[in-house]
């Protein structure tokens, strides 16, 4: 039978050295353990945390520059209408001009009387033709009345010869047209039902809507934005 003996108190104090190494070394090791994944876990947290911040940087930094495109569009948006109603305005105000020094200028065709004679005639002779009626009466100014009875004539004769018809052309000096006009005649047919407008104040209001075209062409140049023509 074995015999126990009793550990001395050196013994037990080399016993409690090695428990106590034992422990700390132990401890050691979890603490370090613990710090590992401690900074693991800081390390994970902090990508996530700036990759978040990053990403609103970068949303805020693409929303500001969507918002300034988006202004810069819009200022230059704004000053290309801007510009084009300038032109258009500018373009509008030259045409305006050219027919108001064209409508001041229409006096001037009555003042040659052998050519303002030719010009009644020619003018008198659309509205027999359209007309075809044995009898027709024309207005005009008061201050045209002897002109205009040689026009009369010249387009009677012109007319018979073309047409192998005769009409009877009279003035209509109970309807004079205004002195402030600037010449030119009304024919009036269809015992007074039907009027040809053949003024030159009328011919020129005629070419601004359907001549207009054609000027502003002449002018500047075809449009690049219209499709269709007439």
């Amino acid at each position: 039978m074995s015999q126990v003996h009793a550990l001395s108190d050196d013994q037990v104090g080399q016993e409690l050295r090695k428990m106590t190494a034992f422990i700390k070394q132990e401890a050691l090791e979890k603490a370090r353990e613990i710090e590992i994944k401690a900074n693991e876990e800081f390390s994970i947290e902090k990508s996530k945390l700036v990759r978040q911040e990053t990403d609103a940087i970068d949303a805020a930094h693409a929303k500001k520059l969507k918002q300034a495109a988006m202004s810069q569009q819009i200022t230059r948006s704004t000053v290309a209408n801007k510009t084009r109603l300038k032109v258009l305005a500018a373009r509008q105000q030259l045409l305006d001009d050219i027919f108001d020094a064209a409508s001041k200028r229409l006096a001037e065709g009555s003042k040659d009387k052998a050519k303002y004679r030719a010009t009644l005639k020619n003018l008198l002779l659309e509205g027999l033709y359209a007309l075809s009626e044995p009898e027709i009466q024309v207005r005009a100014r008061k201050a045209d009345y002897s002109v205009v009875k040689d026009a009369i004539k010249d387009a009677e004769e012109e007319y018979k010869k073309n047409t192998s018809k005769e009409t009877k052309v009279t003035i209509d000096e109970e309807n004079a047209l205004p002195e402030g006009s600037s010449g030119g005649l009304v024919i009036v047919g269809g015992q007074g039902k039907i009027d040809i407008n053949n003024t030159f104040d009328e011919r020129l209001e005629l070419l601004k809507s359907s001549g207009l075209p054609a000027v502003r062409e002449t002018l500047f140049g075809k449009n690049p934005n219209r499709k269709f023509y007439d």
